[in-house]
């Protein structure tokens, strides 16, 4: 009995690699750090705007998976049929692929920062490292493993506190305001952190990690509290970036166009540890990312088309899912050896994954509310006007993020 509640409560561990991959990679680091050195606190309503979207949906999405026990991308394909499910899997993978260029990007530069060498030579070293974790480990390393090294950015929570915020000031950004000049950045980033918080990947990989760990309705209580610490997690060391960004760079006028600027970020709270607690922790979570992202692309599509998956089985036991990752993870690395710049394709890719919300989030409405795969789980009001509210968001992101990536991003 003890060892199954301590398994239960491990679980939380689930939450804490999703709250690192949506609110703690390279997506939301540098949409964090250009918010905060271009606006200061101005868009922190944005990031928990993201983080209680993300909660809800994480939430929702492990409900279904322990009530069901099936994922929510194999319930989508079922009850909106193979056509649906085909538009909202060429968006999400389309997306899921740019953003794992990022990562890969992401650790890339940490190594260059801190060795030297141009993050182009780092990028088939990182995606074969993050291929052979894939395919010699288990869910519980990848999930556990990374939630364990991710625990070294708290430090960026630390370095945001040394800076000594306004608190005052802080306080009141939790309420939207407009720009004061150049609002098509403005509302551009606004679009780019919510696409980085609430990427569909993190939600669909919480779906499946939640089956992969077994998850019964017995669990639905360590659902909440996961899908809640988790993002509260992630969420406040984004909204560290964010305050150590307006007290660092924005007094200097320093805007952020390459990876390599983010490196002096925590120099002037933690000192010269501040750089390498920044690589360090930038390395990890986008590896950490990295392998979440992969396996994300390998269930979206095994799932899909019915196939044997999982990531606890050998490899030659569900070969079509291991061969997904594989190329995925290989073929992501391409650009990043061409030399393309990290931060363009990051910025591009968030947007892109603002956009591509509705096919996923939407769905989520007729599921969350279907008796026969939900029982006397079904959405209570509160979460029927979290998830129509999101809904409504996503169609909103979906029309102005095109525009805005031309007007706002350049």
């Amino acid at each position: 009995m003890y060892r199954r509640c301590m398994k239960k409560w491990f679980e939380i561990a689930l939450g804490i690699v999703t709250g690192i991959g949506g609110f703690l990679e390279v997506g939301s680091i540098a949409t964090s750090a250009q918010a905060g050195s271009e606006f200061r606190y101005q868009l922190v309503w944005a990031l928990a705007l993201g983080v209680i979207s993300l909660a809800f949906l994480m939430e929702m999405t492990g409900r279904l998976a322990a009530v069901s026990k099936r994922t929510y991308v194999d319930l989508l394909r079922e009850h909106f049929g193979m056509r649906f499910f085909l538009v909202a899997l060429v968006a999400v993978f389309v997306v899921s692929l740019m953003v794992l260029t990022a990562e890969i990007g992401g650790v890339g530069t940490a190594l260059q920062m801190a060795t030297g060498i141009t993050f182009a030579w780092w990028a088939v070293p990182v995606a074969v490292l993050g291929w052979m974790v894939l395919w010699r480990g288990t869910f519980g390393i990848v999930e556990q493993g990374t939630a364990t090294l991710g625990l070294l950015s708290v430090s960026f929570a630390v370095g945001a506190v040394k800076a000594h915020p306004d608190w005052g000031a802080l306080g009141r950004a939790f309420i939207p305001s407009g720009p004061a000049e150049n609002p098509a950045r403005y509302w551009y980033l606004a679009v780019s952190i919510l696409g980085a918080s609430i990427s569909p990947y993190l939600y669909l990989f919480y779906s499946a990690g939640a089956v992969e760990d077994g998850w019964t309705q017995d669990y639905l209580g360590v659902n909440r509290i996961t899908a809640g610490l988790g993002n509260l997690f992630g969420g406040t060391l984004a909204l560290a970036v964010i305050v150590t960004a307006a007290l660092v760079f924005a007094p200097a006028h320093i805007q952020i166009d390459r990876f390599e600027q983010l490196g002096s970020l925590f120099v002037s709270p933690l000192g010269r540890a501040g750089f390498w607690l920044f690589v360090a922790t930038l390395c990890i979570t986008c590896f950490g990312a990295t392998l979440e992202i992969a396996l994300s692309i390998a269930y979206l599509i095994a799932q899909g088309f019915g196939w044997e998956w999982s990531e606890n089985l050998r490899p030659a036991r569900d070969s079509r899912f291991s061969t997904v990752y594989t190329v995925a993870i290989l073929v992501a690395a391409i650009p990043a050896t061409l030399g393309i710049s990290a931060l363009s394709l990051t910025n591009m890719s968030m947007v892109l994954s603002a956009a591509s919300l509705p096919f996923t989030v939407i769905p989520l409405i007729a599921l969350m509310n279907d008796g026969k795969v939900m029982g006397r789980h079904c959405n209570g009001w509160i979460s029927n006007i979290a998830l129509i509210s999101i809904s409504v968001l996503s169609i909103v992101l979906f029309f102005v993020s095109l525009p805005l990536q031309i007007k706002g991003g350049g």
